[in-house]
């Protein structure tokens, strides 16, 4: 008998076969018969999957992200169908207390004088920490899962790329940045609301630290008038919450809160600035509480800044976004409260009259 060998092919996959020729009495049964085991992957469908394994091959393990990889699950075998309980379809969480935005005692001042220094309240922080928690406390504590899972992917990535000492080194550089960047636009500001003369200002020269920064926000300074507080504290009594506000003045002659922020990458849109909208909310919402201030602040402004030095973008909240993020900042305000009356319940259960009424 003489075996002939040939490569067919199925679909991309190269496969051999076997021909046999017949000579006298000769059989095939020889050719045909081995010892191998059946493999299991000789039933299935290569051309139906060959392109999914090209697909697999041919990607890199670090463009693989859960959207990416929920895309090409739903491809393959359709969008998951999550089962919903139908009662809660339509619920729709409100706070438990809808404490109002506005001091109902204060107006809404739009034509008061404004001249002198901008004010700077001073967080007196004393000998022992604050028992009242602060605004960037309470978001770091009710974050969500998502967040966390992306915050989390990110620090493992940069510790990947600079090491545990490179990784701390790093976050310690952005923090003495950000909190030179805040100081000099303070500088900034006062030095604009006590010189009549603007354009020395303009002509300053910042340290190399922040110049980026600066040159980054020059375009948003010019439309900024009337500062009447900068890095002042505020504090909501009623509701139980602190914070340091970067600024309050009129942007483009409209009286805002304004949250200054630095980045790496580009932020165009407000959904890009994560909770930065909540936080401005939030103090927005304990300034007009706050007896040391005698106006109330209705709008936002959130900059934030490049250290390339390209123009910065900045993100206006309208006083209809103001009270669906102070909404939402009601919602996280009580998770919180939530969060640490379990946790002191589950230091000692007879300490739960401390949560009464919080």
């Amino acid at each position: 008998m003489f075996i002939l060998k040939r490569v067919g092919c199925v679909g991309s996959i190269m496969v051999p076969q076997c021909t046999s020729l017949f000579v006298g009495n000769f059989s095939a049964c020889h050719c045909l018969s081995s010892t191998k085991r059946h493999s299991p992957y000789s039933s299935v469908d290569i051309e139906r999957y060959s392109s999914l394994v090209k697909a697999v091959m041919s990607s890199k393990v670090s463009s693989q992200t859960p959207e990416n990889l929920q895309e090409e699950d739903e491809h393959i075998y359709g969008p998951v169908v999550k089962a919903q309980n139908p009662s809660s379809r339509s619920e729709v969480r409100v706070p438990k207390n809808l404490h109002p935005f506005l001091n109902c005692e204060e107006t809404v001042e739009t034509e008061e004088a404004e001249s002198g220094p901008p004010a700077r309240i001073l967080l007196n922080r004393g000998k022992y920490r604050s028992p009242v928690p602060s605004v960037t406390r309470i978001l770091q504590q009710t974050l969500s899962r998502e967040q966390i899972f992306y915050l989390e992917r990110w620090k493992r990535k940069m510790i990947a790329q600079l090491g545990e000492e490179g990784f701390q080194e790093y976050s310690q550089n952005l923090f003495r940045q950000g909190k030179l960047f805040h100081s000099t636009v303070e500088d900034t500001l006062i030095s604009d609301a006590t010189s009549m003369d603007k354009e020395s200002s303009e002509k300053a020269e910042y340290q190399p630290d922040v110049q980026g920064y600066m040159e980054s926000i020059s375009h948003v300074l010019a439309d900024v008038s009337a500062v009447r507080a900068t890095e002042s504290t505020v504090q909501h009594a009623e509701l139980n919450y602190l914070g340091i506000m970067d600024c309050v003045a009129r942007y483009r002659g409209v009286l805002c809160l304004i949250d200054w922020k630095t980045s790496e990458k580009p932020k165009p849109f407000l959904s890009n600035t994560f909770d930065n909208p909540i936080q401005v909310a939030a103090y927005a919402g304990a300034l007009n509480s706050d007896g040391n201030y005698k106006y109330q602040v209705e709008n936002g402004l959130i900059i934030v800044a490049y250290k390339d030095g390209s123009p910065a973008h900045a993100h206006q909240l309208s006083s209809e976004l103001m009270l669906k993020y102070w909404s939402t900042w009601l919602l996280r305000l009580e998770n919180f409260t939530e969060q640490r009356c379990s946790f002191i319940q589950s230091l000692n259960p007879n300490q739960a009259s401390l949560c009464e009424g919080s």
